[in-house]
This record gives structure tokens, sequence and C-alpha cells, in this order.
């Protein structure tokens, strides 16, 4: 494996097919990571120094590490690296995480959530 394949990311949720994803979210912001690194908005070692720092600034505030927050640490690293790269800002950031929850809250069970929808 090479230092750009996501796959020898040490910690990363994974079978004996590939990643493991515990919800939607989570293959999302791991398939924007990959889109976003493909593009040349950042390097796969910048990815990996921003992944390291969240996961060990989550580790010092008393993360147990056991996996279950991986993705939590990779989509923080995610906005880090958008927000350092000028490409988004923490308000944007901000908003558009409270525009998917309403959009999820609005949402019935089993049907895909479409941004911009609320139950208003």
């Amino acid at each position: 494996m090479t230092a750009r394949d996501p796959l020898a990311l040490p910690g990363l949720p994974r079978d004996g097919e590939g990643p493991v994803f515990g919800a939607p979210w989570q293959a999302q912001a791991f398939a924007m990571t990959l889109r976003l690194y493909e593009q040349g908005v950042f390097s796969w070692p910048e990815w990996a120094a921003e992944l390291s720092r969240q996961i060990k600034a989550a580790q010092a505030a008393g993360d147990p590490d056991t996996g279950e927050t991986y993705y939590r640490h990779w989509l923080n690293a995610l906005e880090q690296l958008l927000i350092s790269k000028g490409i988004a800002t923490p308000d944007v950031l901000r908003a558009l995480e409270q525009a998917w929850d309403a959009a999820a809250r609005a949402t019935p069970h089993g049907q895909p959530i479409v941004l911009g929808k609320s139950g208003r």
C-alpha cells in the first residue's frame, strides 16, 4: 500500500473487502475526501497529518479511541482542511450542518435526504 492509498491509514475501520461505514454520512465524508484529494485540493500527506492531529486532539480530550469515533475525526479533519485552504468558513460549514440536520428531520425514514427540505 502507498501513502496515497486510503486503506493504508491506521485506524480506518475495514473488513476484508475494504472500508466499513456505520452510517451513510461516513461513506459520504470518505468519498468527498478522496474526491477533493484527486482534484488536488490537498496532498495526501496534508490529509494524513490533519487526520492525525484530529485523532491526537480527541485522545488528549479523553476519546477512548475504540474506533467508534473515527469518522467524526475524519470529518473534523476534512472541515479543518477546507477552512485552512480557504474553501469554506466555519460559518458556512455550520450553516450546512444545520441545513442537513433540518432536512434529515423532515425526511421520512428510508427515504433519501434532500438538502433544502425542511418540515416547515
